[in-house]
Order: structure tokens, then C-alpha cells, then sequence
């Protein structure tokens, strides 16, 4: 064990409010844009608001979105989330694609607020060194490198009976049985 998972907690991974158990709710309540009007660092923050900032507000109507102007300050994207925990990201000189990045990740995170070490439901002191099982464990390796369809392998056509070949086969034997013990009492009684 390291010395870092002592500092860490350690627990099991869970989804927040049991979220899309039932439906996703997403976690972002509101994201914060904050950027100065001359600056020149603020200048993918800028073409990202004058082109797609209304875009991504009616594409995600439960994120409520607030612009900020600063001056000579450097861009930052504020996310607030629903359990409370705030993220910033300082966007400084940062082109408008991937201030659109930043603010997807922003969107689809969690952000649960503890850092966690995960763990495992099970254990075990000796782990199987034959790795895990495939439903291609026990297949024929040579139909790795087999091309289908192959006159081989094709050939080969198992014939089963349906339900109703095998209930009329022993309908069929079932009356012959019948013929013939009709006959045997015929004969033992003339």
C-alpha cells in the first residue's frame, strides 16, 4: 500500500442520487464566464460567446449560464454543481475549441467533491492466472484464422428433430405397438 492511499479515502463508486437509474439528471447548475472585453488573453473566450454561447444555452436548458465581464483580468469558466462544488478553469490564451472542450467537460462531470481510491466489491488472495473467461475460451483456435464461409467447417450440418418430428415419431411407434399386440391377441385367441 502506498503512502498515498492513506491520505486518500477509500470507498465504492456509486452515481450520485442514483443518477440514470430512473433518468440522467445532470449535475451543472450553473457555469460562470468571466473574461475582459480588451485583453488579449480573453480572445477565444470572446469569439466563443459571439458564436456559440447561445448554441450551448438552448442545447442545455438546465445549466443556467451568466457572463461576467472583468477588466485586465484573465478568462476563467466558473462550473457550480448541484451538491454545491465549484471547479474553475483559468482559460487564458486558450483558442474558442477548446474553451468548447473545457466547457463540455464542465457539463458532463459529476464532480461528487471527494477525491476517492476505489475499491472492489470482492477479493481475493490468489487471482486466476489464466485471466478472465470469454465466451471464446473453449472455441476451436483454428477458427481464428479460418475464412468464412468455409467448405470445411460449412460441411459439417447437424440435423436435429423438431418437437413435432419427435412427437409424431413416437405417435407412429405408439400405434404399430398397438397394431401389434391387436394381432399377437388375434393369433393366441384363434
Amino acid at each position: 500500500m502506498s503512502n498515498h492511499s492513506l491520505i486518500i479515502k477509500s470507498g465504492f463508486l456509486r452515481a450520485p442520487l442514483a443518477n440514470g437509474v430512473g433518468r440522467y439528471i445532470g449535475q451543472l447548475q450553473r457555469i460562470t464566464l468571466k473574461f475582459c472585453k480588451n485583453h488579449g488573453a480573453s480572445r477565444g473566450m470572446r469569439d466563443f460567446l459571439e458564436n456559440d454561447l447561445l448554441d450551448f444555452a438552448k442545447e442545455n436548458p438546465g445549466v443556467v449560464v451568466y457572463v461576467k465581464p472583468r477588466r485586465h483580468r484573465g478568462p476563467v469558466i466558473v462550473g457550480e454543481y448541484l451538491n454545491g462544488e465549484r471547479h474553475w478553469v483559468s482559460v487564458a490564451n486558450f483558442p474558442k475549441e477548446d474553451i468548447i472542450k473545457w466547457i463540455e467537460l464542465l457539463r458532463t462531470q459529476s464532480k461528487d467533491g471527494s477525491l476517492m481510491r476505489l475499491r472492489k466489491m470482492f477479493h481475493t488472495e490468489f487471482p486466476s492466472i489464466q485471466g478472465p473467461w470469454t465466451p471464446f475460451t473453449f472455441r476451436n483456435p483454428m477458427w481464428n484464422i479460418t475464412k468464412f464461409p468455409d467448405s470445411i467447417i460449412g460441411n459439417v450440418v447437424v440435423e436435429e428433430q423438431t418437437a413435432t418430428e419427435k412427437l409424431l415419431q413416437i405417435f407412429k411407434a405408439q400405434q404399430e405397438s398397438k397394431k401389434l399386440t391387436q394381432i399377437e391377441a388375434k393369433q393366441s385367441s384363434s
